[in-house]
């Protein structure tokens, strides 16, 4: 008689609950790096401009400007730069989530799916903000910035990051098993990226043993075809924009099989023995 009864919310209700659910983990995975979210991202643009300098400074001092696509060269820079940047960052971000056996997991409305989400979503907003400020800059003070198919770029770009986040799920449903080996696992595809992610080179200038060696990568589909979206003179004819998005997909099924059996057998007392 005096027992609480629970009002049924209709599925539009839920949809909104979701949705504000998501947005507060976003906001939380966006100031958990700083406690100054505004410094945060400077930091976050500091650390994007660094690299890019630091590509255009090696490119030029080992003569690597002579087998860009014509047109800007920092902009052929830019092109690959920020994709490998979007894609690791997923992959780091999603396979750092919060596991099911967190204490953030002990809050009723939360869940690995809000967790992966957020943080794939916090992830995308960084590095999409750091590549609109450093890109104004430059069109602002240096030299202006033109797309051959500005949508078709932003396209491969948001690619990069999905293809990422799905690979990142995988790392993320093996790590209750074992934390330190996936760690690791996940940094190496990181770092190995730094070379396999092929930003270096175009993939129609490149010979057929050297693209064998990277077209196991989807990075390497999303950055040669952004940069042919981006570039009038250059044409994607030996990568294909299908293989990152089955990729992706067949590693969202995995990671999500893999996280569904994880979630049945994961304890907090796995995190005391270590």
């Amino acid at each position: 008689m005096f027992r609480p009864q629970a009002t049924r919310k209709s599925r539009l209700g839920t949809g909104f609950e979701f949705l504000e659910l998501l947005y507060h983990a976003t906001v939380r995975q966006l100031r958990g790096s700083h406690s100054n979210a505004v410094y945060g991202m400077v930091i976050n643009v500091a650390q994007a401009a660094l690299i890019l300098v630091i590509f255009v400074v090696m490119f030029d001092i080992l003569g690597m400007r002579r087998i860009a696509i014509r047109g800007d060269f920092v902009l052929y820079v830019m092109s690959g730069v920020f994709m490998f940047l979007t894609h690791t960052k997923a992959v780091a971000a999603v396979s750092g989530a919060d596991g099911p056996a967190s204490a953030m997991m002990m809050h009723a409305p939360m869940n690995p799916v809000v967790a992966v989400v957020s943080a794939a979503l916090a992830s995308l907003y960084q590095q999409t903000f750091a590549a609109i400020v450093i890109m104004l800059f430059y069109h602002t003070l240096f030299n202006p910035l033109t797309f051959h198919q500005p949508v078709g770029m932003v396209a491969m770009f948001l690619l990069s990051w999905f293809s990422g986040a799905a690979i990142g799920l995988i790392f993320y449903a093996a790590k209750p098993w074992q934390p330190d080996l996936v760690g690791m696992l996940s940094l190496i595809y990181q770092r190995a990226n730094m070379i396999a992610s092929g930003k270096m080179f175009p993939a129609s200038y490149a010979t057929a043993e050297t693209r064998a060696l990277f077209e196991w990568n989807p990075l390497y589909h999303t950055i040669d075809h952004g940069r042919a979206f981006t570039f009038l003179d250059y044409s994607a004819r030996f990568t294909s924009i299908e293989y990152p998005i089955w990729c992706a997909v067949i590693c969202i099924m995995i990671g999500l099989m893999g996280q569904f059996f994880t979630r049945k057998h994961v304890s907090v007392s796995w995190g005391k023995r270590r």
